[in-house]
């Protein structure tokens, strides 16, 4: 007999669970506490089953119904209710746990043991700010070419468009850790190249010619700023090492005994340890600052926080624009590499090789393995003291009356 409304409203608790029979297997179980329970049992392939409906009065007798005919049109089908629910539910959790969000997540904590500082931070930001917003709650595997370019392009719009390229870079990184992990079947990311704006090869401005580089070398020797950045200056073009390796020299790194900055692998571009011979004239300017900043971690540290923070990124290139300098087209921090790279050779006559493994490039030998940090030491520790007397050579020339002046003309 079916159920009224009426009688379910009317269903007192008792001491047991009592059930109250409604059609075609449905009941409501009225619980010692009250409550009230809609319960479903069915048969499928001769096995009981029971679904559970929700509860009373959330879910109306006529709700209950419902639900119930429709599971009987699923075991007409064969399907068991049950089964369905979980494999629904099964995949919802993996669309939750599969989303673009949660795969970059993941991508980014296996990578960052390889990075450096600064690398984490940039890669972290890419995600934050340009990718996440737009593709985080999606399912990884549903991201199509078009939707990434959308999100790409959102990027480029707005004038970053060295940005946008490594963030598909980034996305193509993201997506093949997935297809290695099975989670999605096809990277989008590899179908867009070319869809972006080209790089314009942009060279950094160098000084080269040895007379112009002389009188840059008197410029940094007269440069009015505090001692600990003027010592920054001075090795810049002694030691020609990539910035950002520079401001962030530690002294636990510096072996004044031996003469070598040793660079652990973790903060080299290529991730290989390196090590730099310092000639005399850098140990004479690292042991007169190791009586100022010798007491903290970095060589070179922050004005404000000195005992855990280095010198700021643009220390260097901030200095030589307050010498007079056109960083963006005469001379920049990273241009001292590019002048030593061309006199070393040029005027000097280093091997090439020498100079690429001073410079922390990578250079492989026959048999195509990289460098190792020590490689061709001896003949660098060689070529360095000879670069800084012919850096001391220039300087002088620069002073000499006959000199003559031409190019830029840099203050002080």
């Amino acid at each position: 007999m079916a159920l009224t409304d009426r009688e379910i409203r009317q269903a007192k608790p008792k001491i047991k669970l009592y059930k109250l029979s409604d059609e075609k297997g449905l009941r409501l179980h009225v619980m010692p506490n009250g409550a009230k329970y809609w319960r479903h049992k069915y048969y499928l392939n001769g096995k009981e089953g029971n679904a559970a409906y929700g509860v009373y009065p959330e879910v109306s007798l006529r709700e209950a119904r419902d639900r119930r005919d429709e599971t009987r049109k699923l075991l007409r089908d064969g399907i068991d209710p049950k089964e369905l629910k979980r494999s629904e539910r099964t995949a919802r959790a993996i669309a939750t746990e599969n989303t673009f969000k949660c795969i970059a997540n993941a991508w980014y904590d296996q990578q960052l043991p390889t990075w450096s500082p600064a690398t984490a931070k940039k890669r972290r930001a890419l995600l934050d700010n340009d990718l996440i917003p737009w593709l985080g709650p999606r399912p990884i595997n549903e991201i199509n070419a078009l939707e990434l370019l959308q999100t790409l392009k959102r990027i480029e719009n707005r004038g970053a468009a060295e940005t946008a390229r490594n963030g598909r870079q980034v996305a193509n990184q993201i997506f093949r850790y997935a297809r290695l992990n099975q989670l999605c079947n096809h990277d989008p990311a590899s179908d867009l190249r070319g869809a972006l704006a080209p790089k314009v090869a942009k060279h950094r401005p160098a000084i080269t010619d040895p007379a112009e580089f002389g009188k840059l070398l008197l410029a940094i020797e007269k440069y009015q700023g505090t001692f600990v950045v003027r010592c920054l200056l001075a090795l810049c073009p002694v030691l020609f090492q990539r910035p950002g390796e520079m401001i962030a020299m530690e002294w636990a790194e510096i072996d004044l005994e031996k003469g070598e900055w040793n660079l652990p692998a973790e903060k080299m571009k290529m991730r290989i340890a390196h090590t730099v011979p310092l000639p005399p004239k850098a140990l004479e300017i690292l042991k007169d600052l190791h009586s100022l900043t010798g007491k903290y971690k970095f060589v070179f540290p922050s004005q404000r926080s000195p005992r855990d923070k280095h010198a700021s990124n643009g220390t260097i290139n901030k200095a030589l624009k307050n010498m007079g300098i056109d960083t963006s087209k005469t001379h920049c921090a990273h241009g001292f590499r590019a002048s030593a790279r061309t006199m070393l050779d040029e005027q000097l006559g280093f091997r090439v090789e020498w100079i690429e493994h001073q410079l922390a490039h990578q250079v492989r030998d026959p048999l195509g393995r990289a460098y190792n940090r020590t490689q061709h030491l001896p003949q660098r520790q060689e070529m360095m003291q000879k670069w800084a007397n012919y850096l001391d050579e220039l300087k002088q020339q620069s002073l000499s009356p006959k000199a003559t002046s031409k190019g830029y003309e840099y203050g002080v």
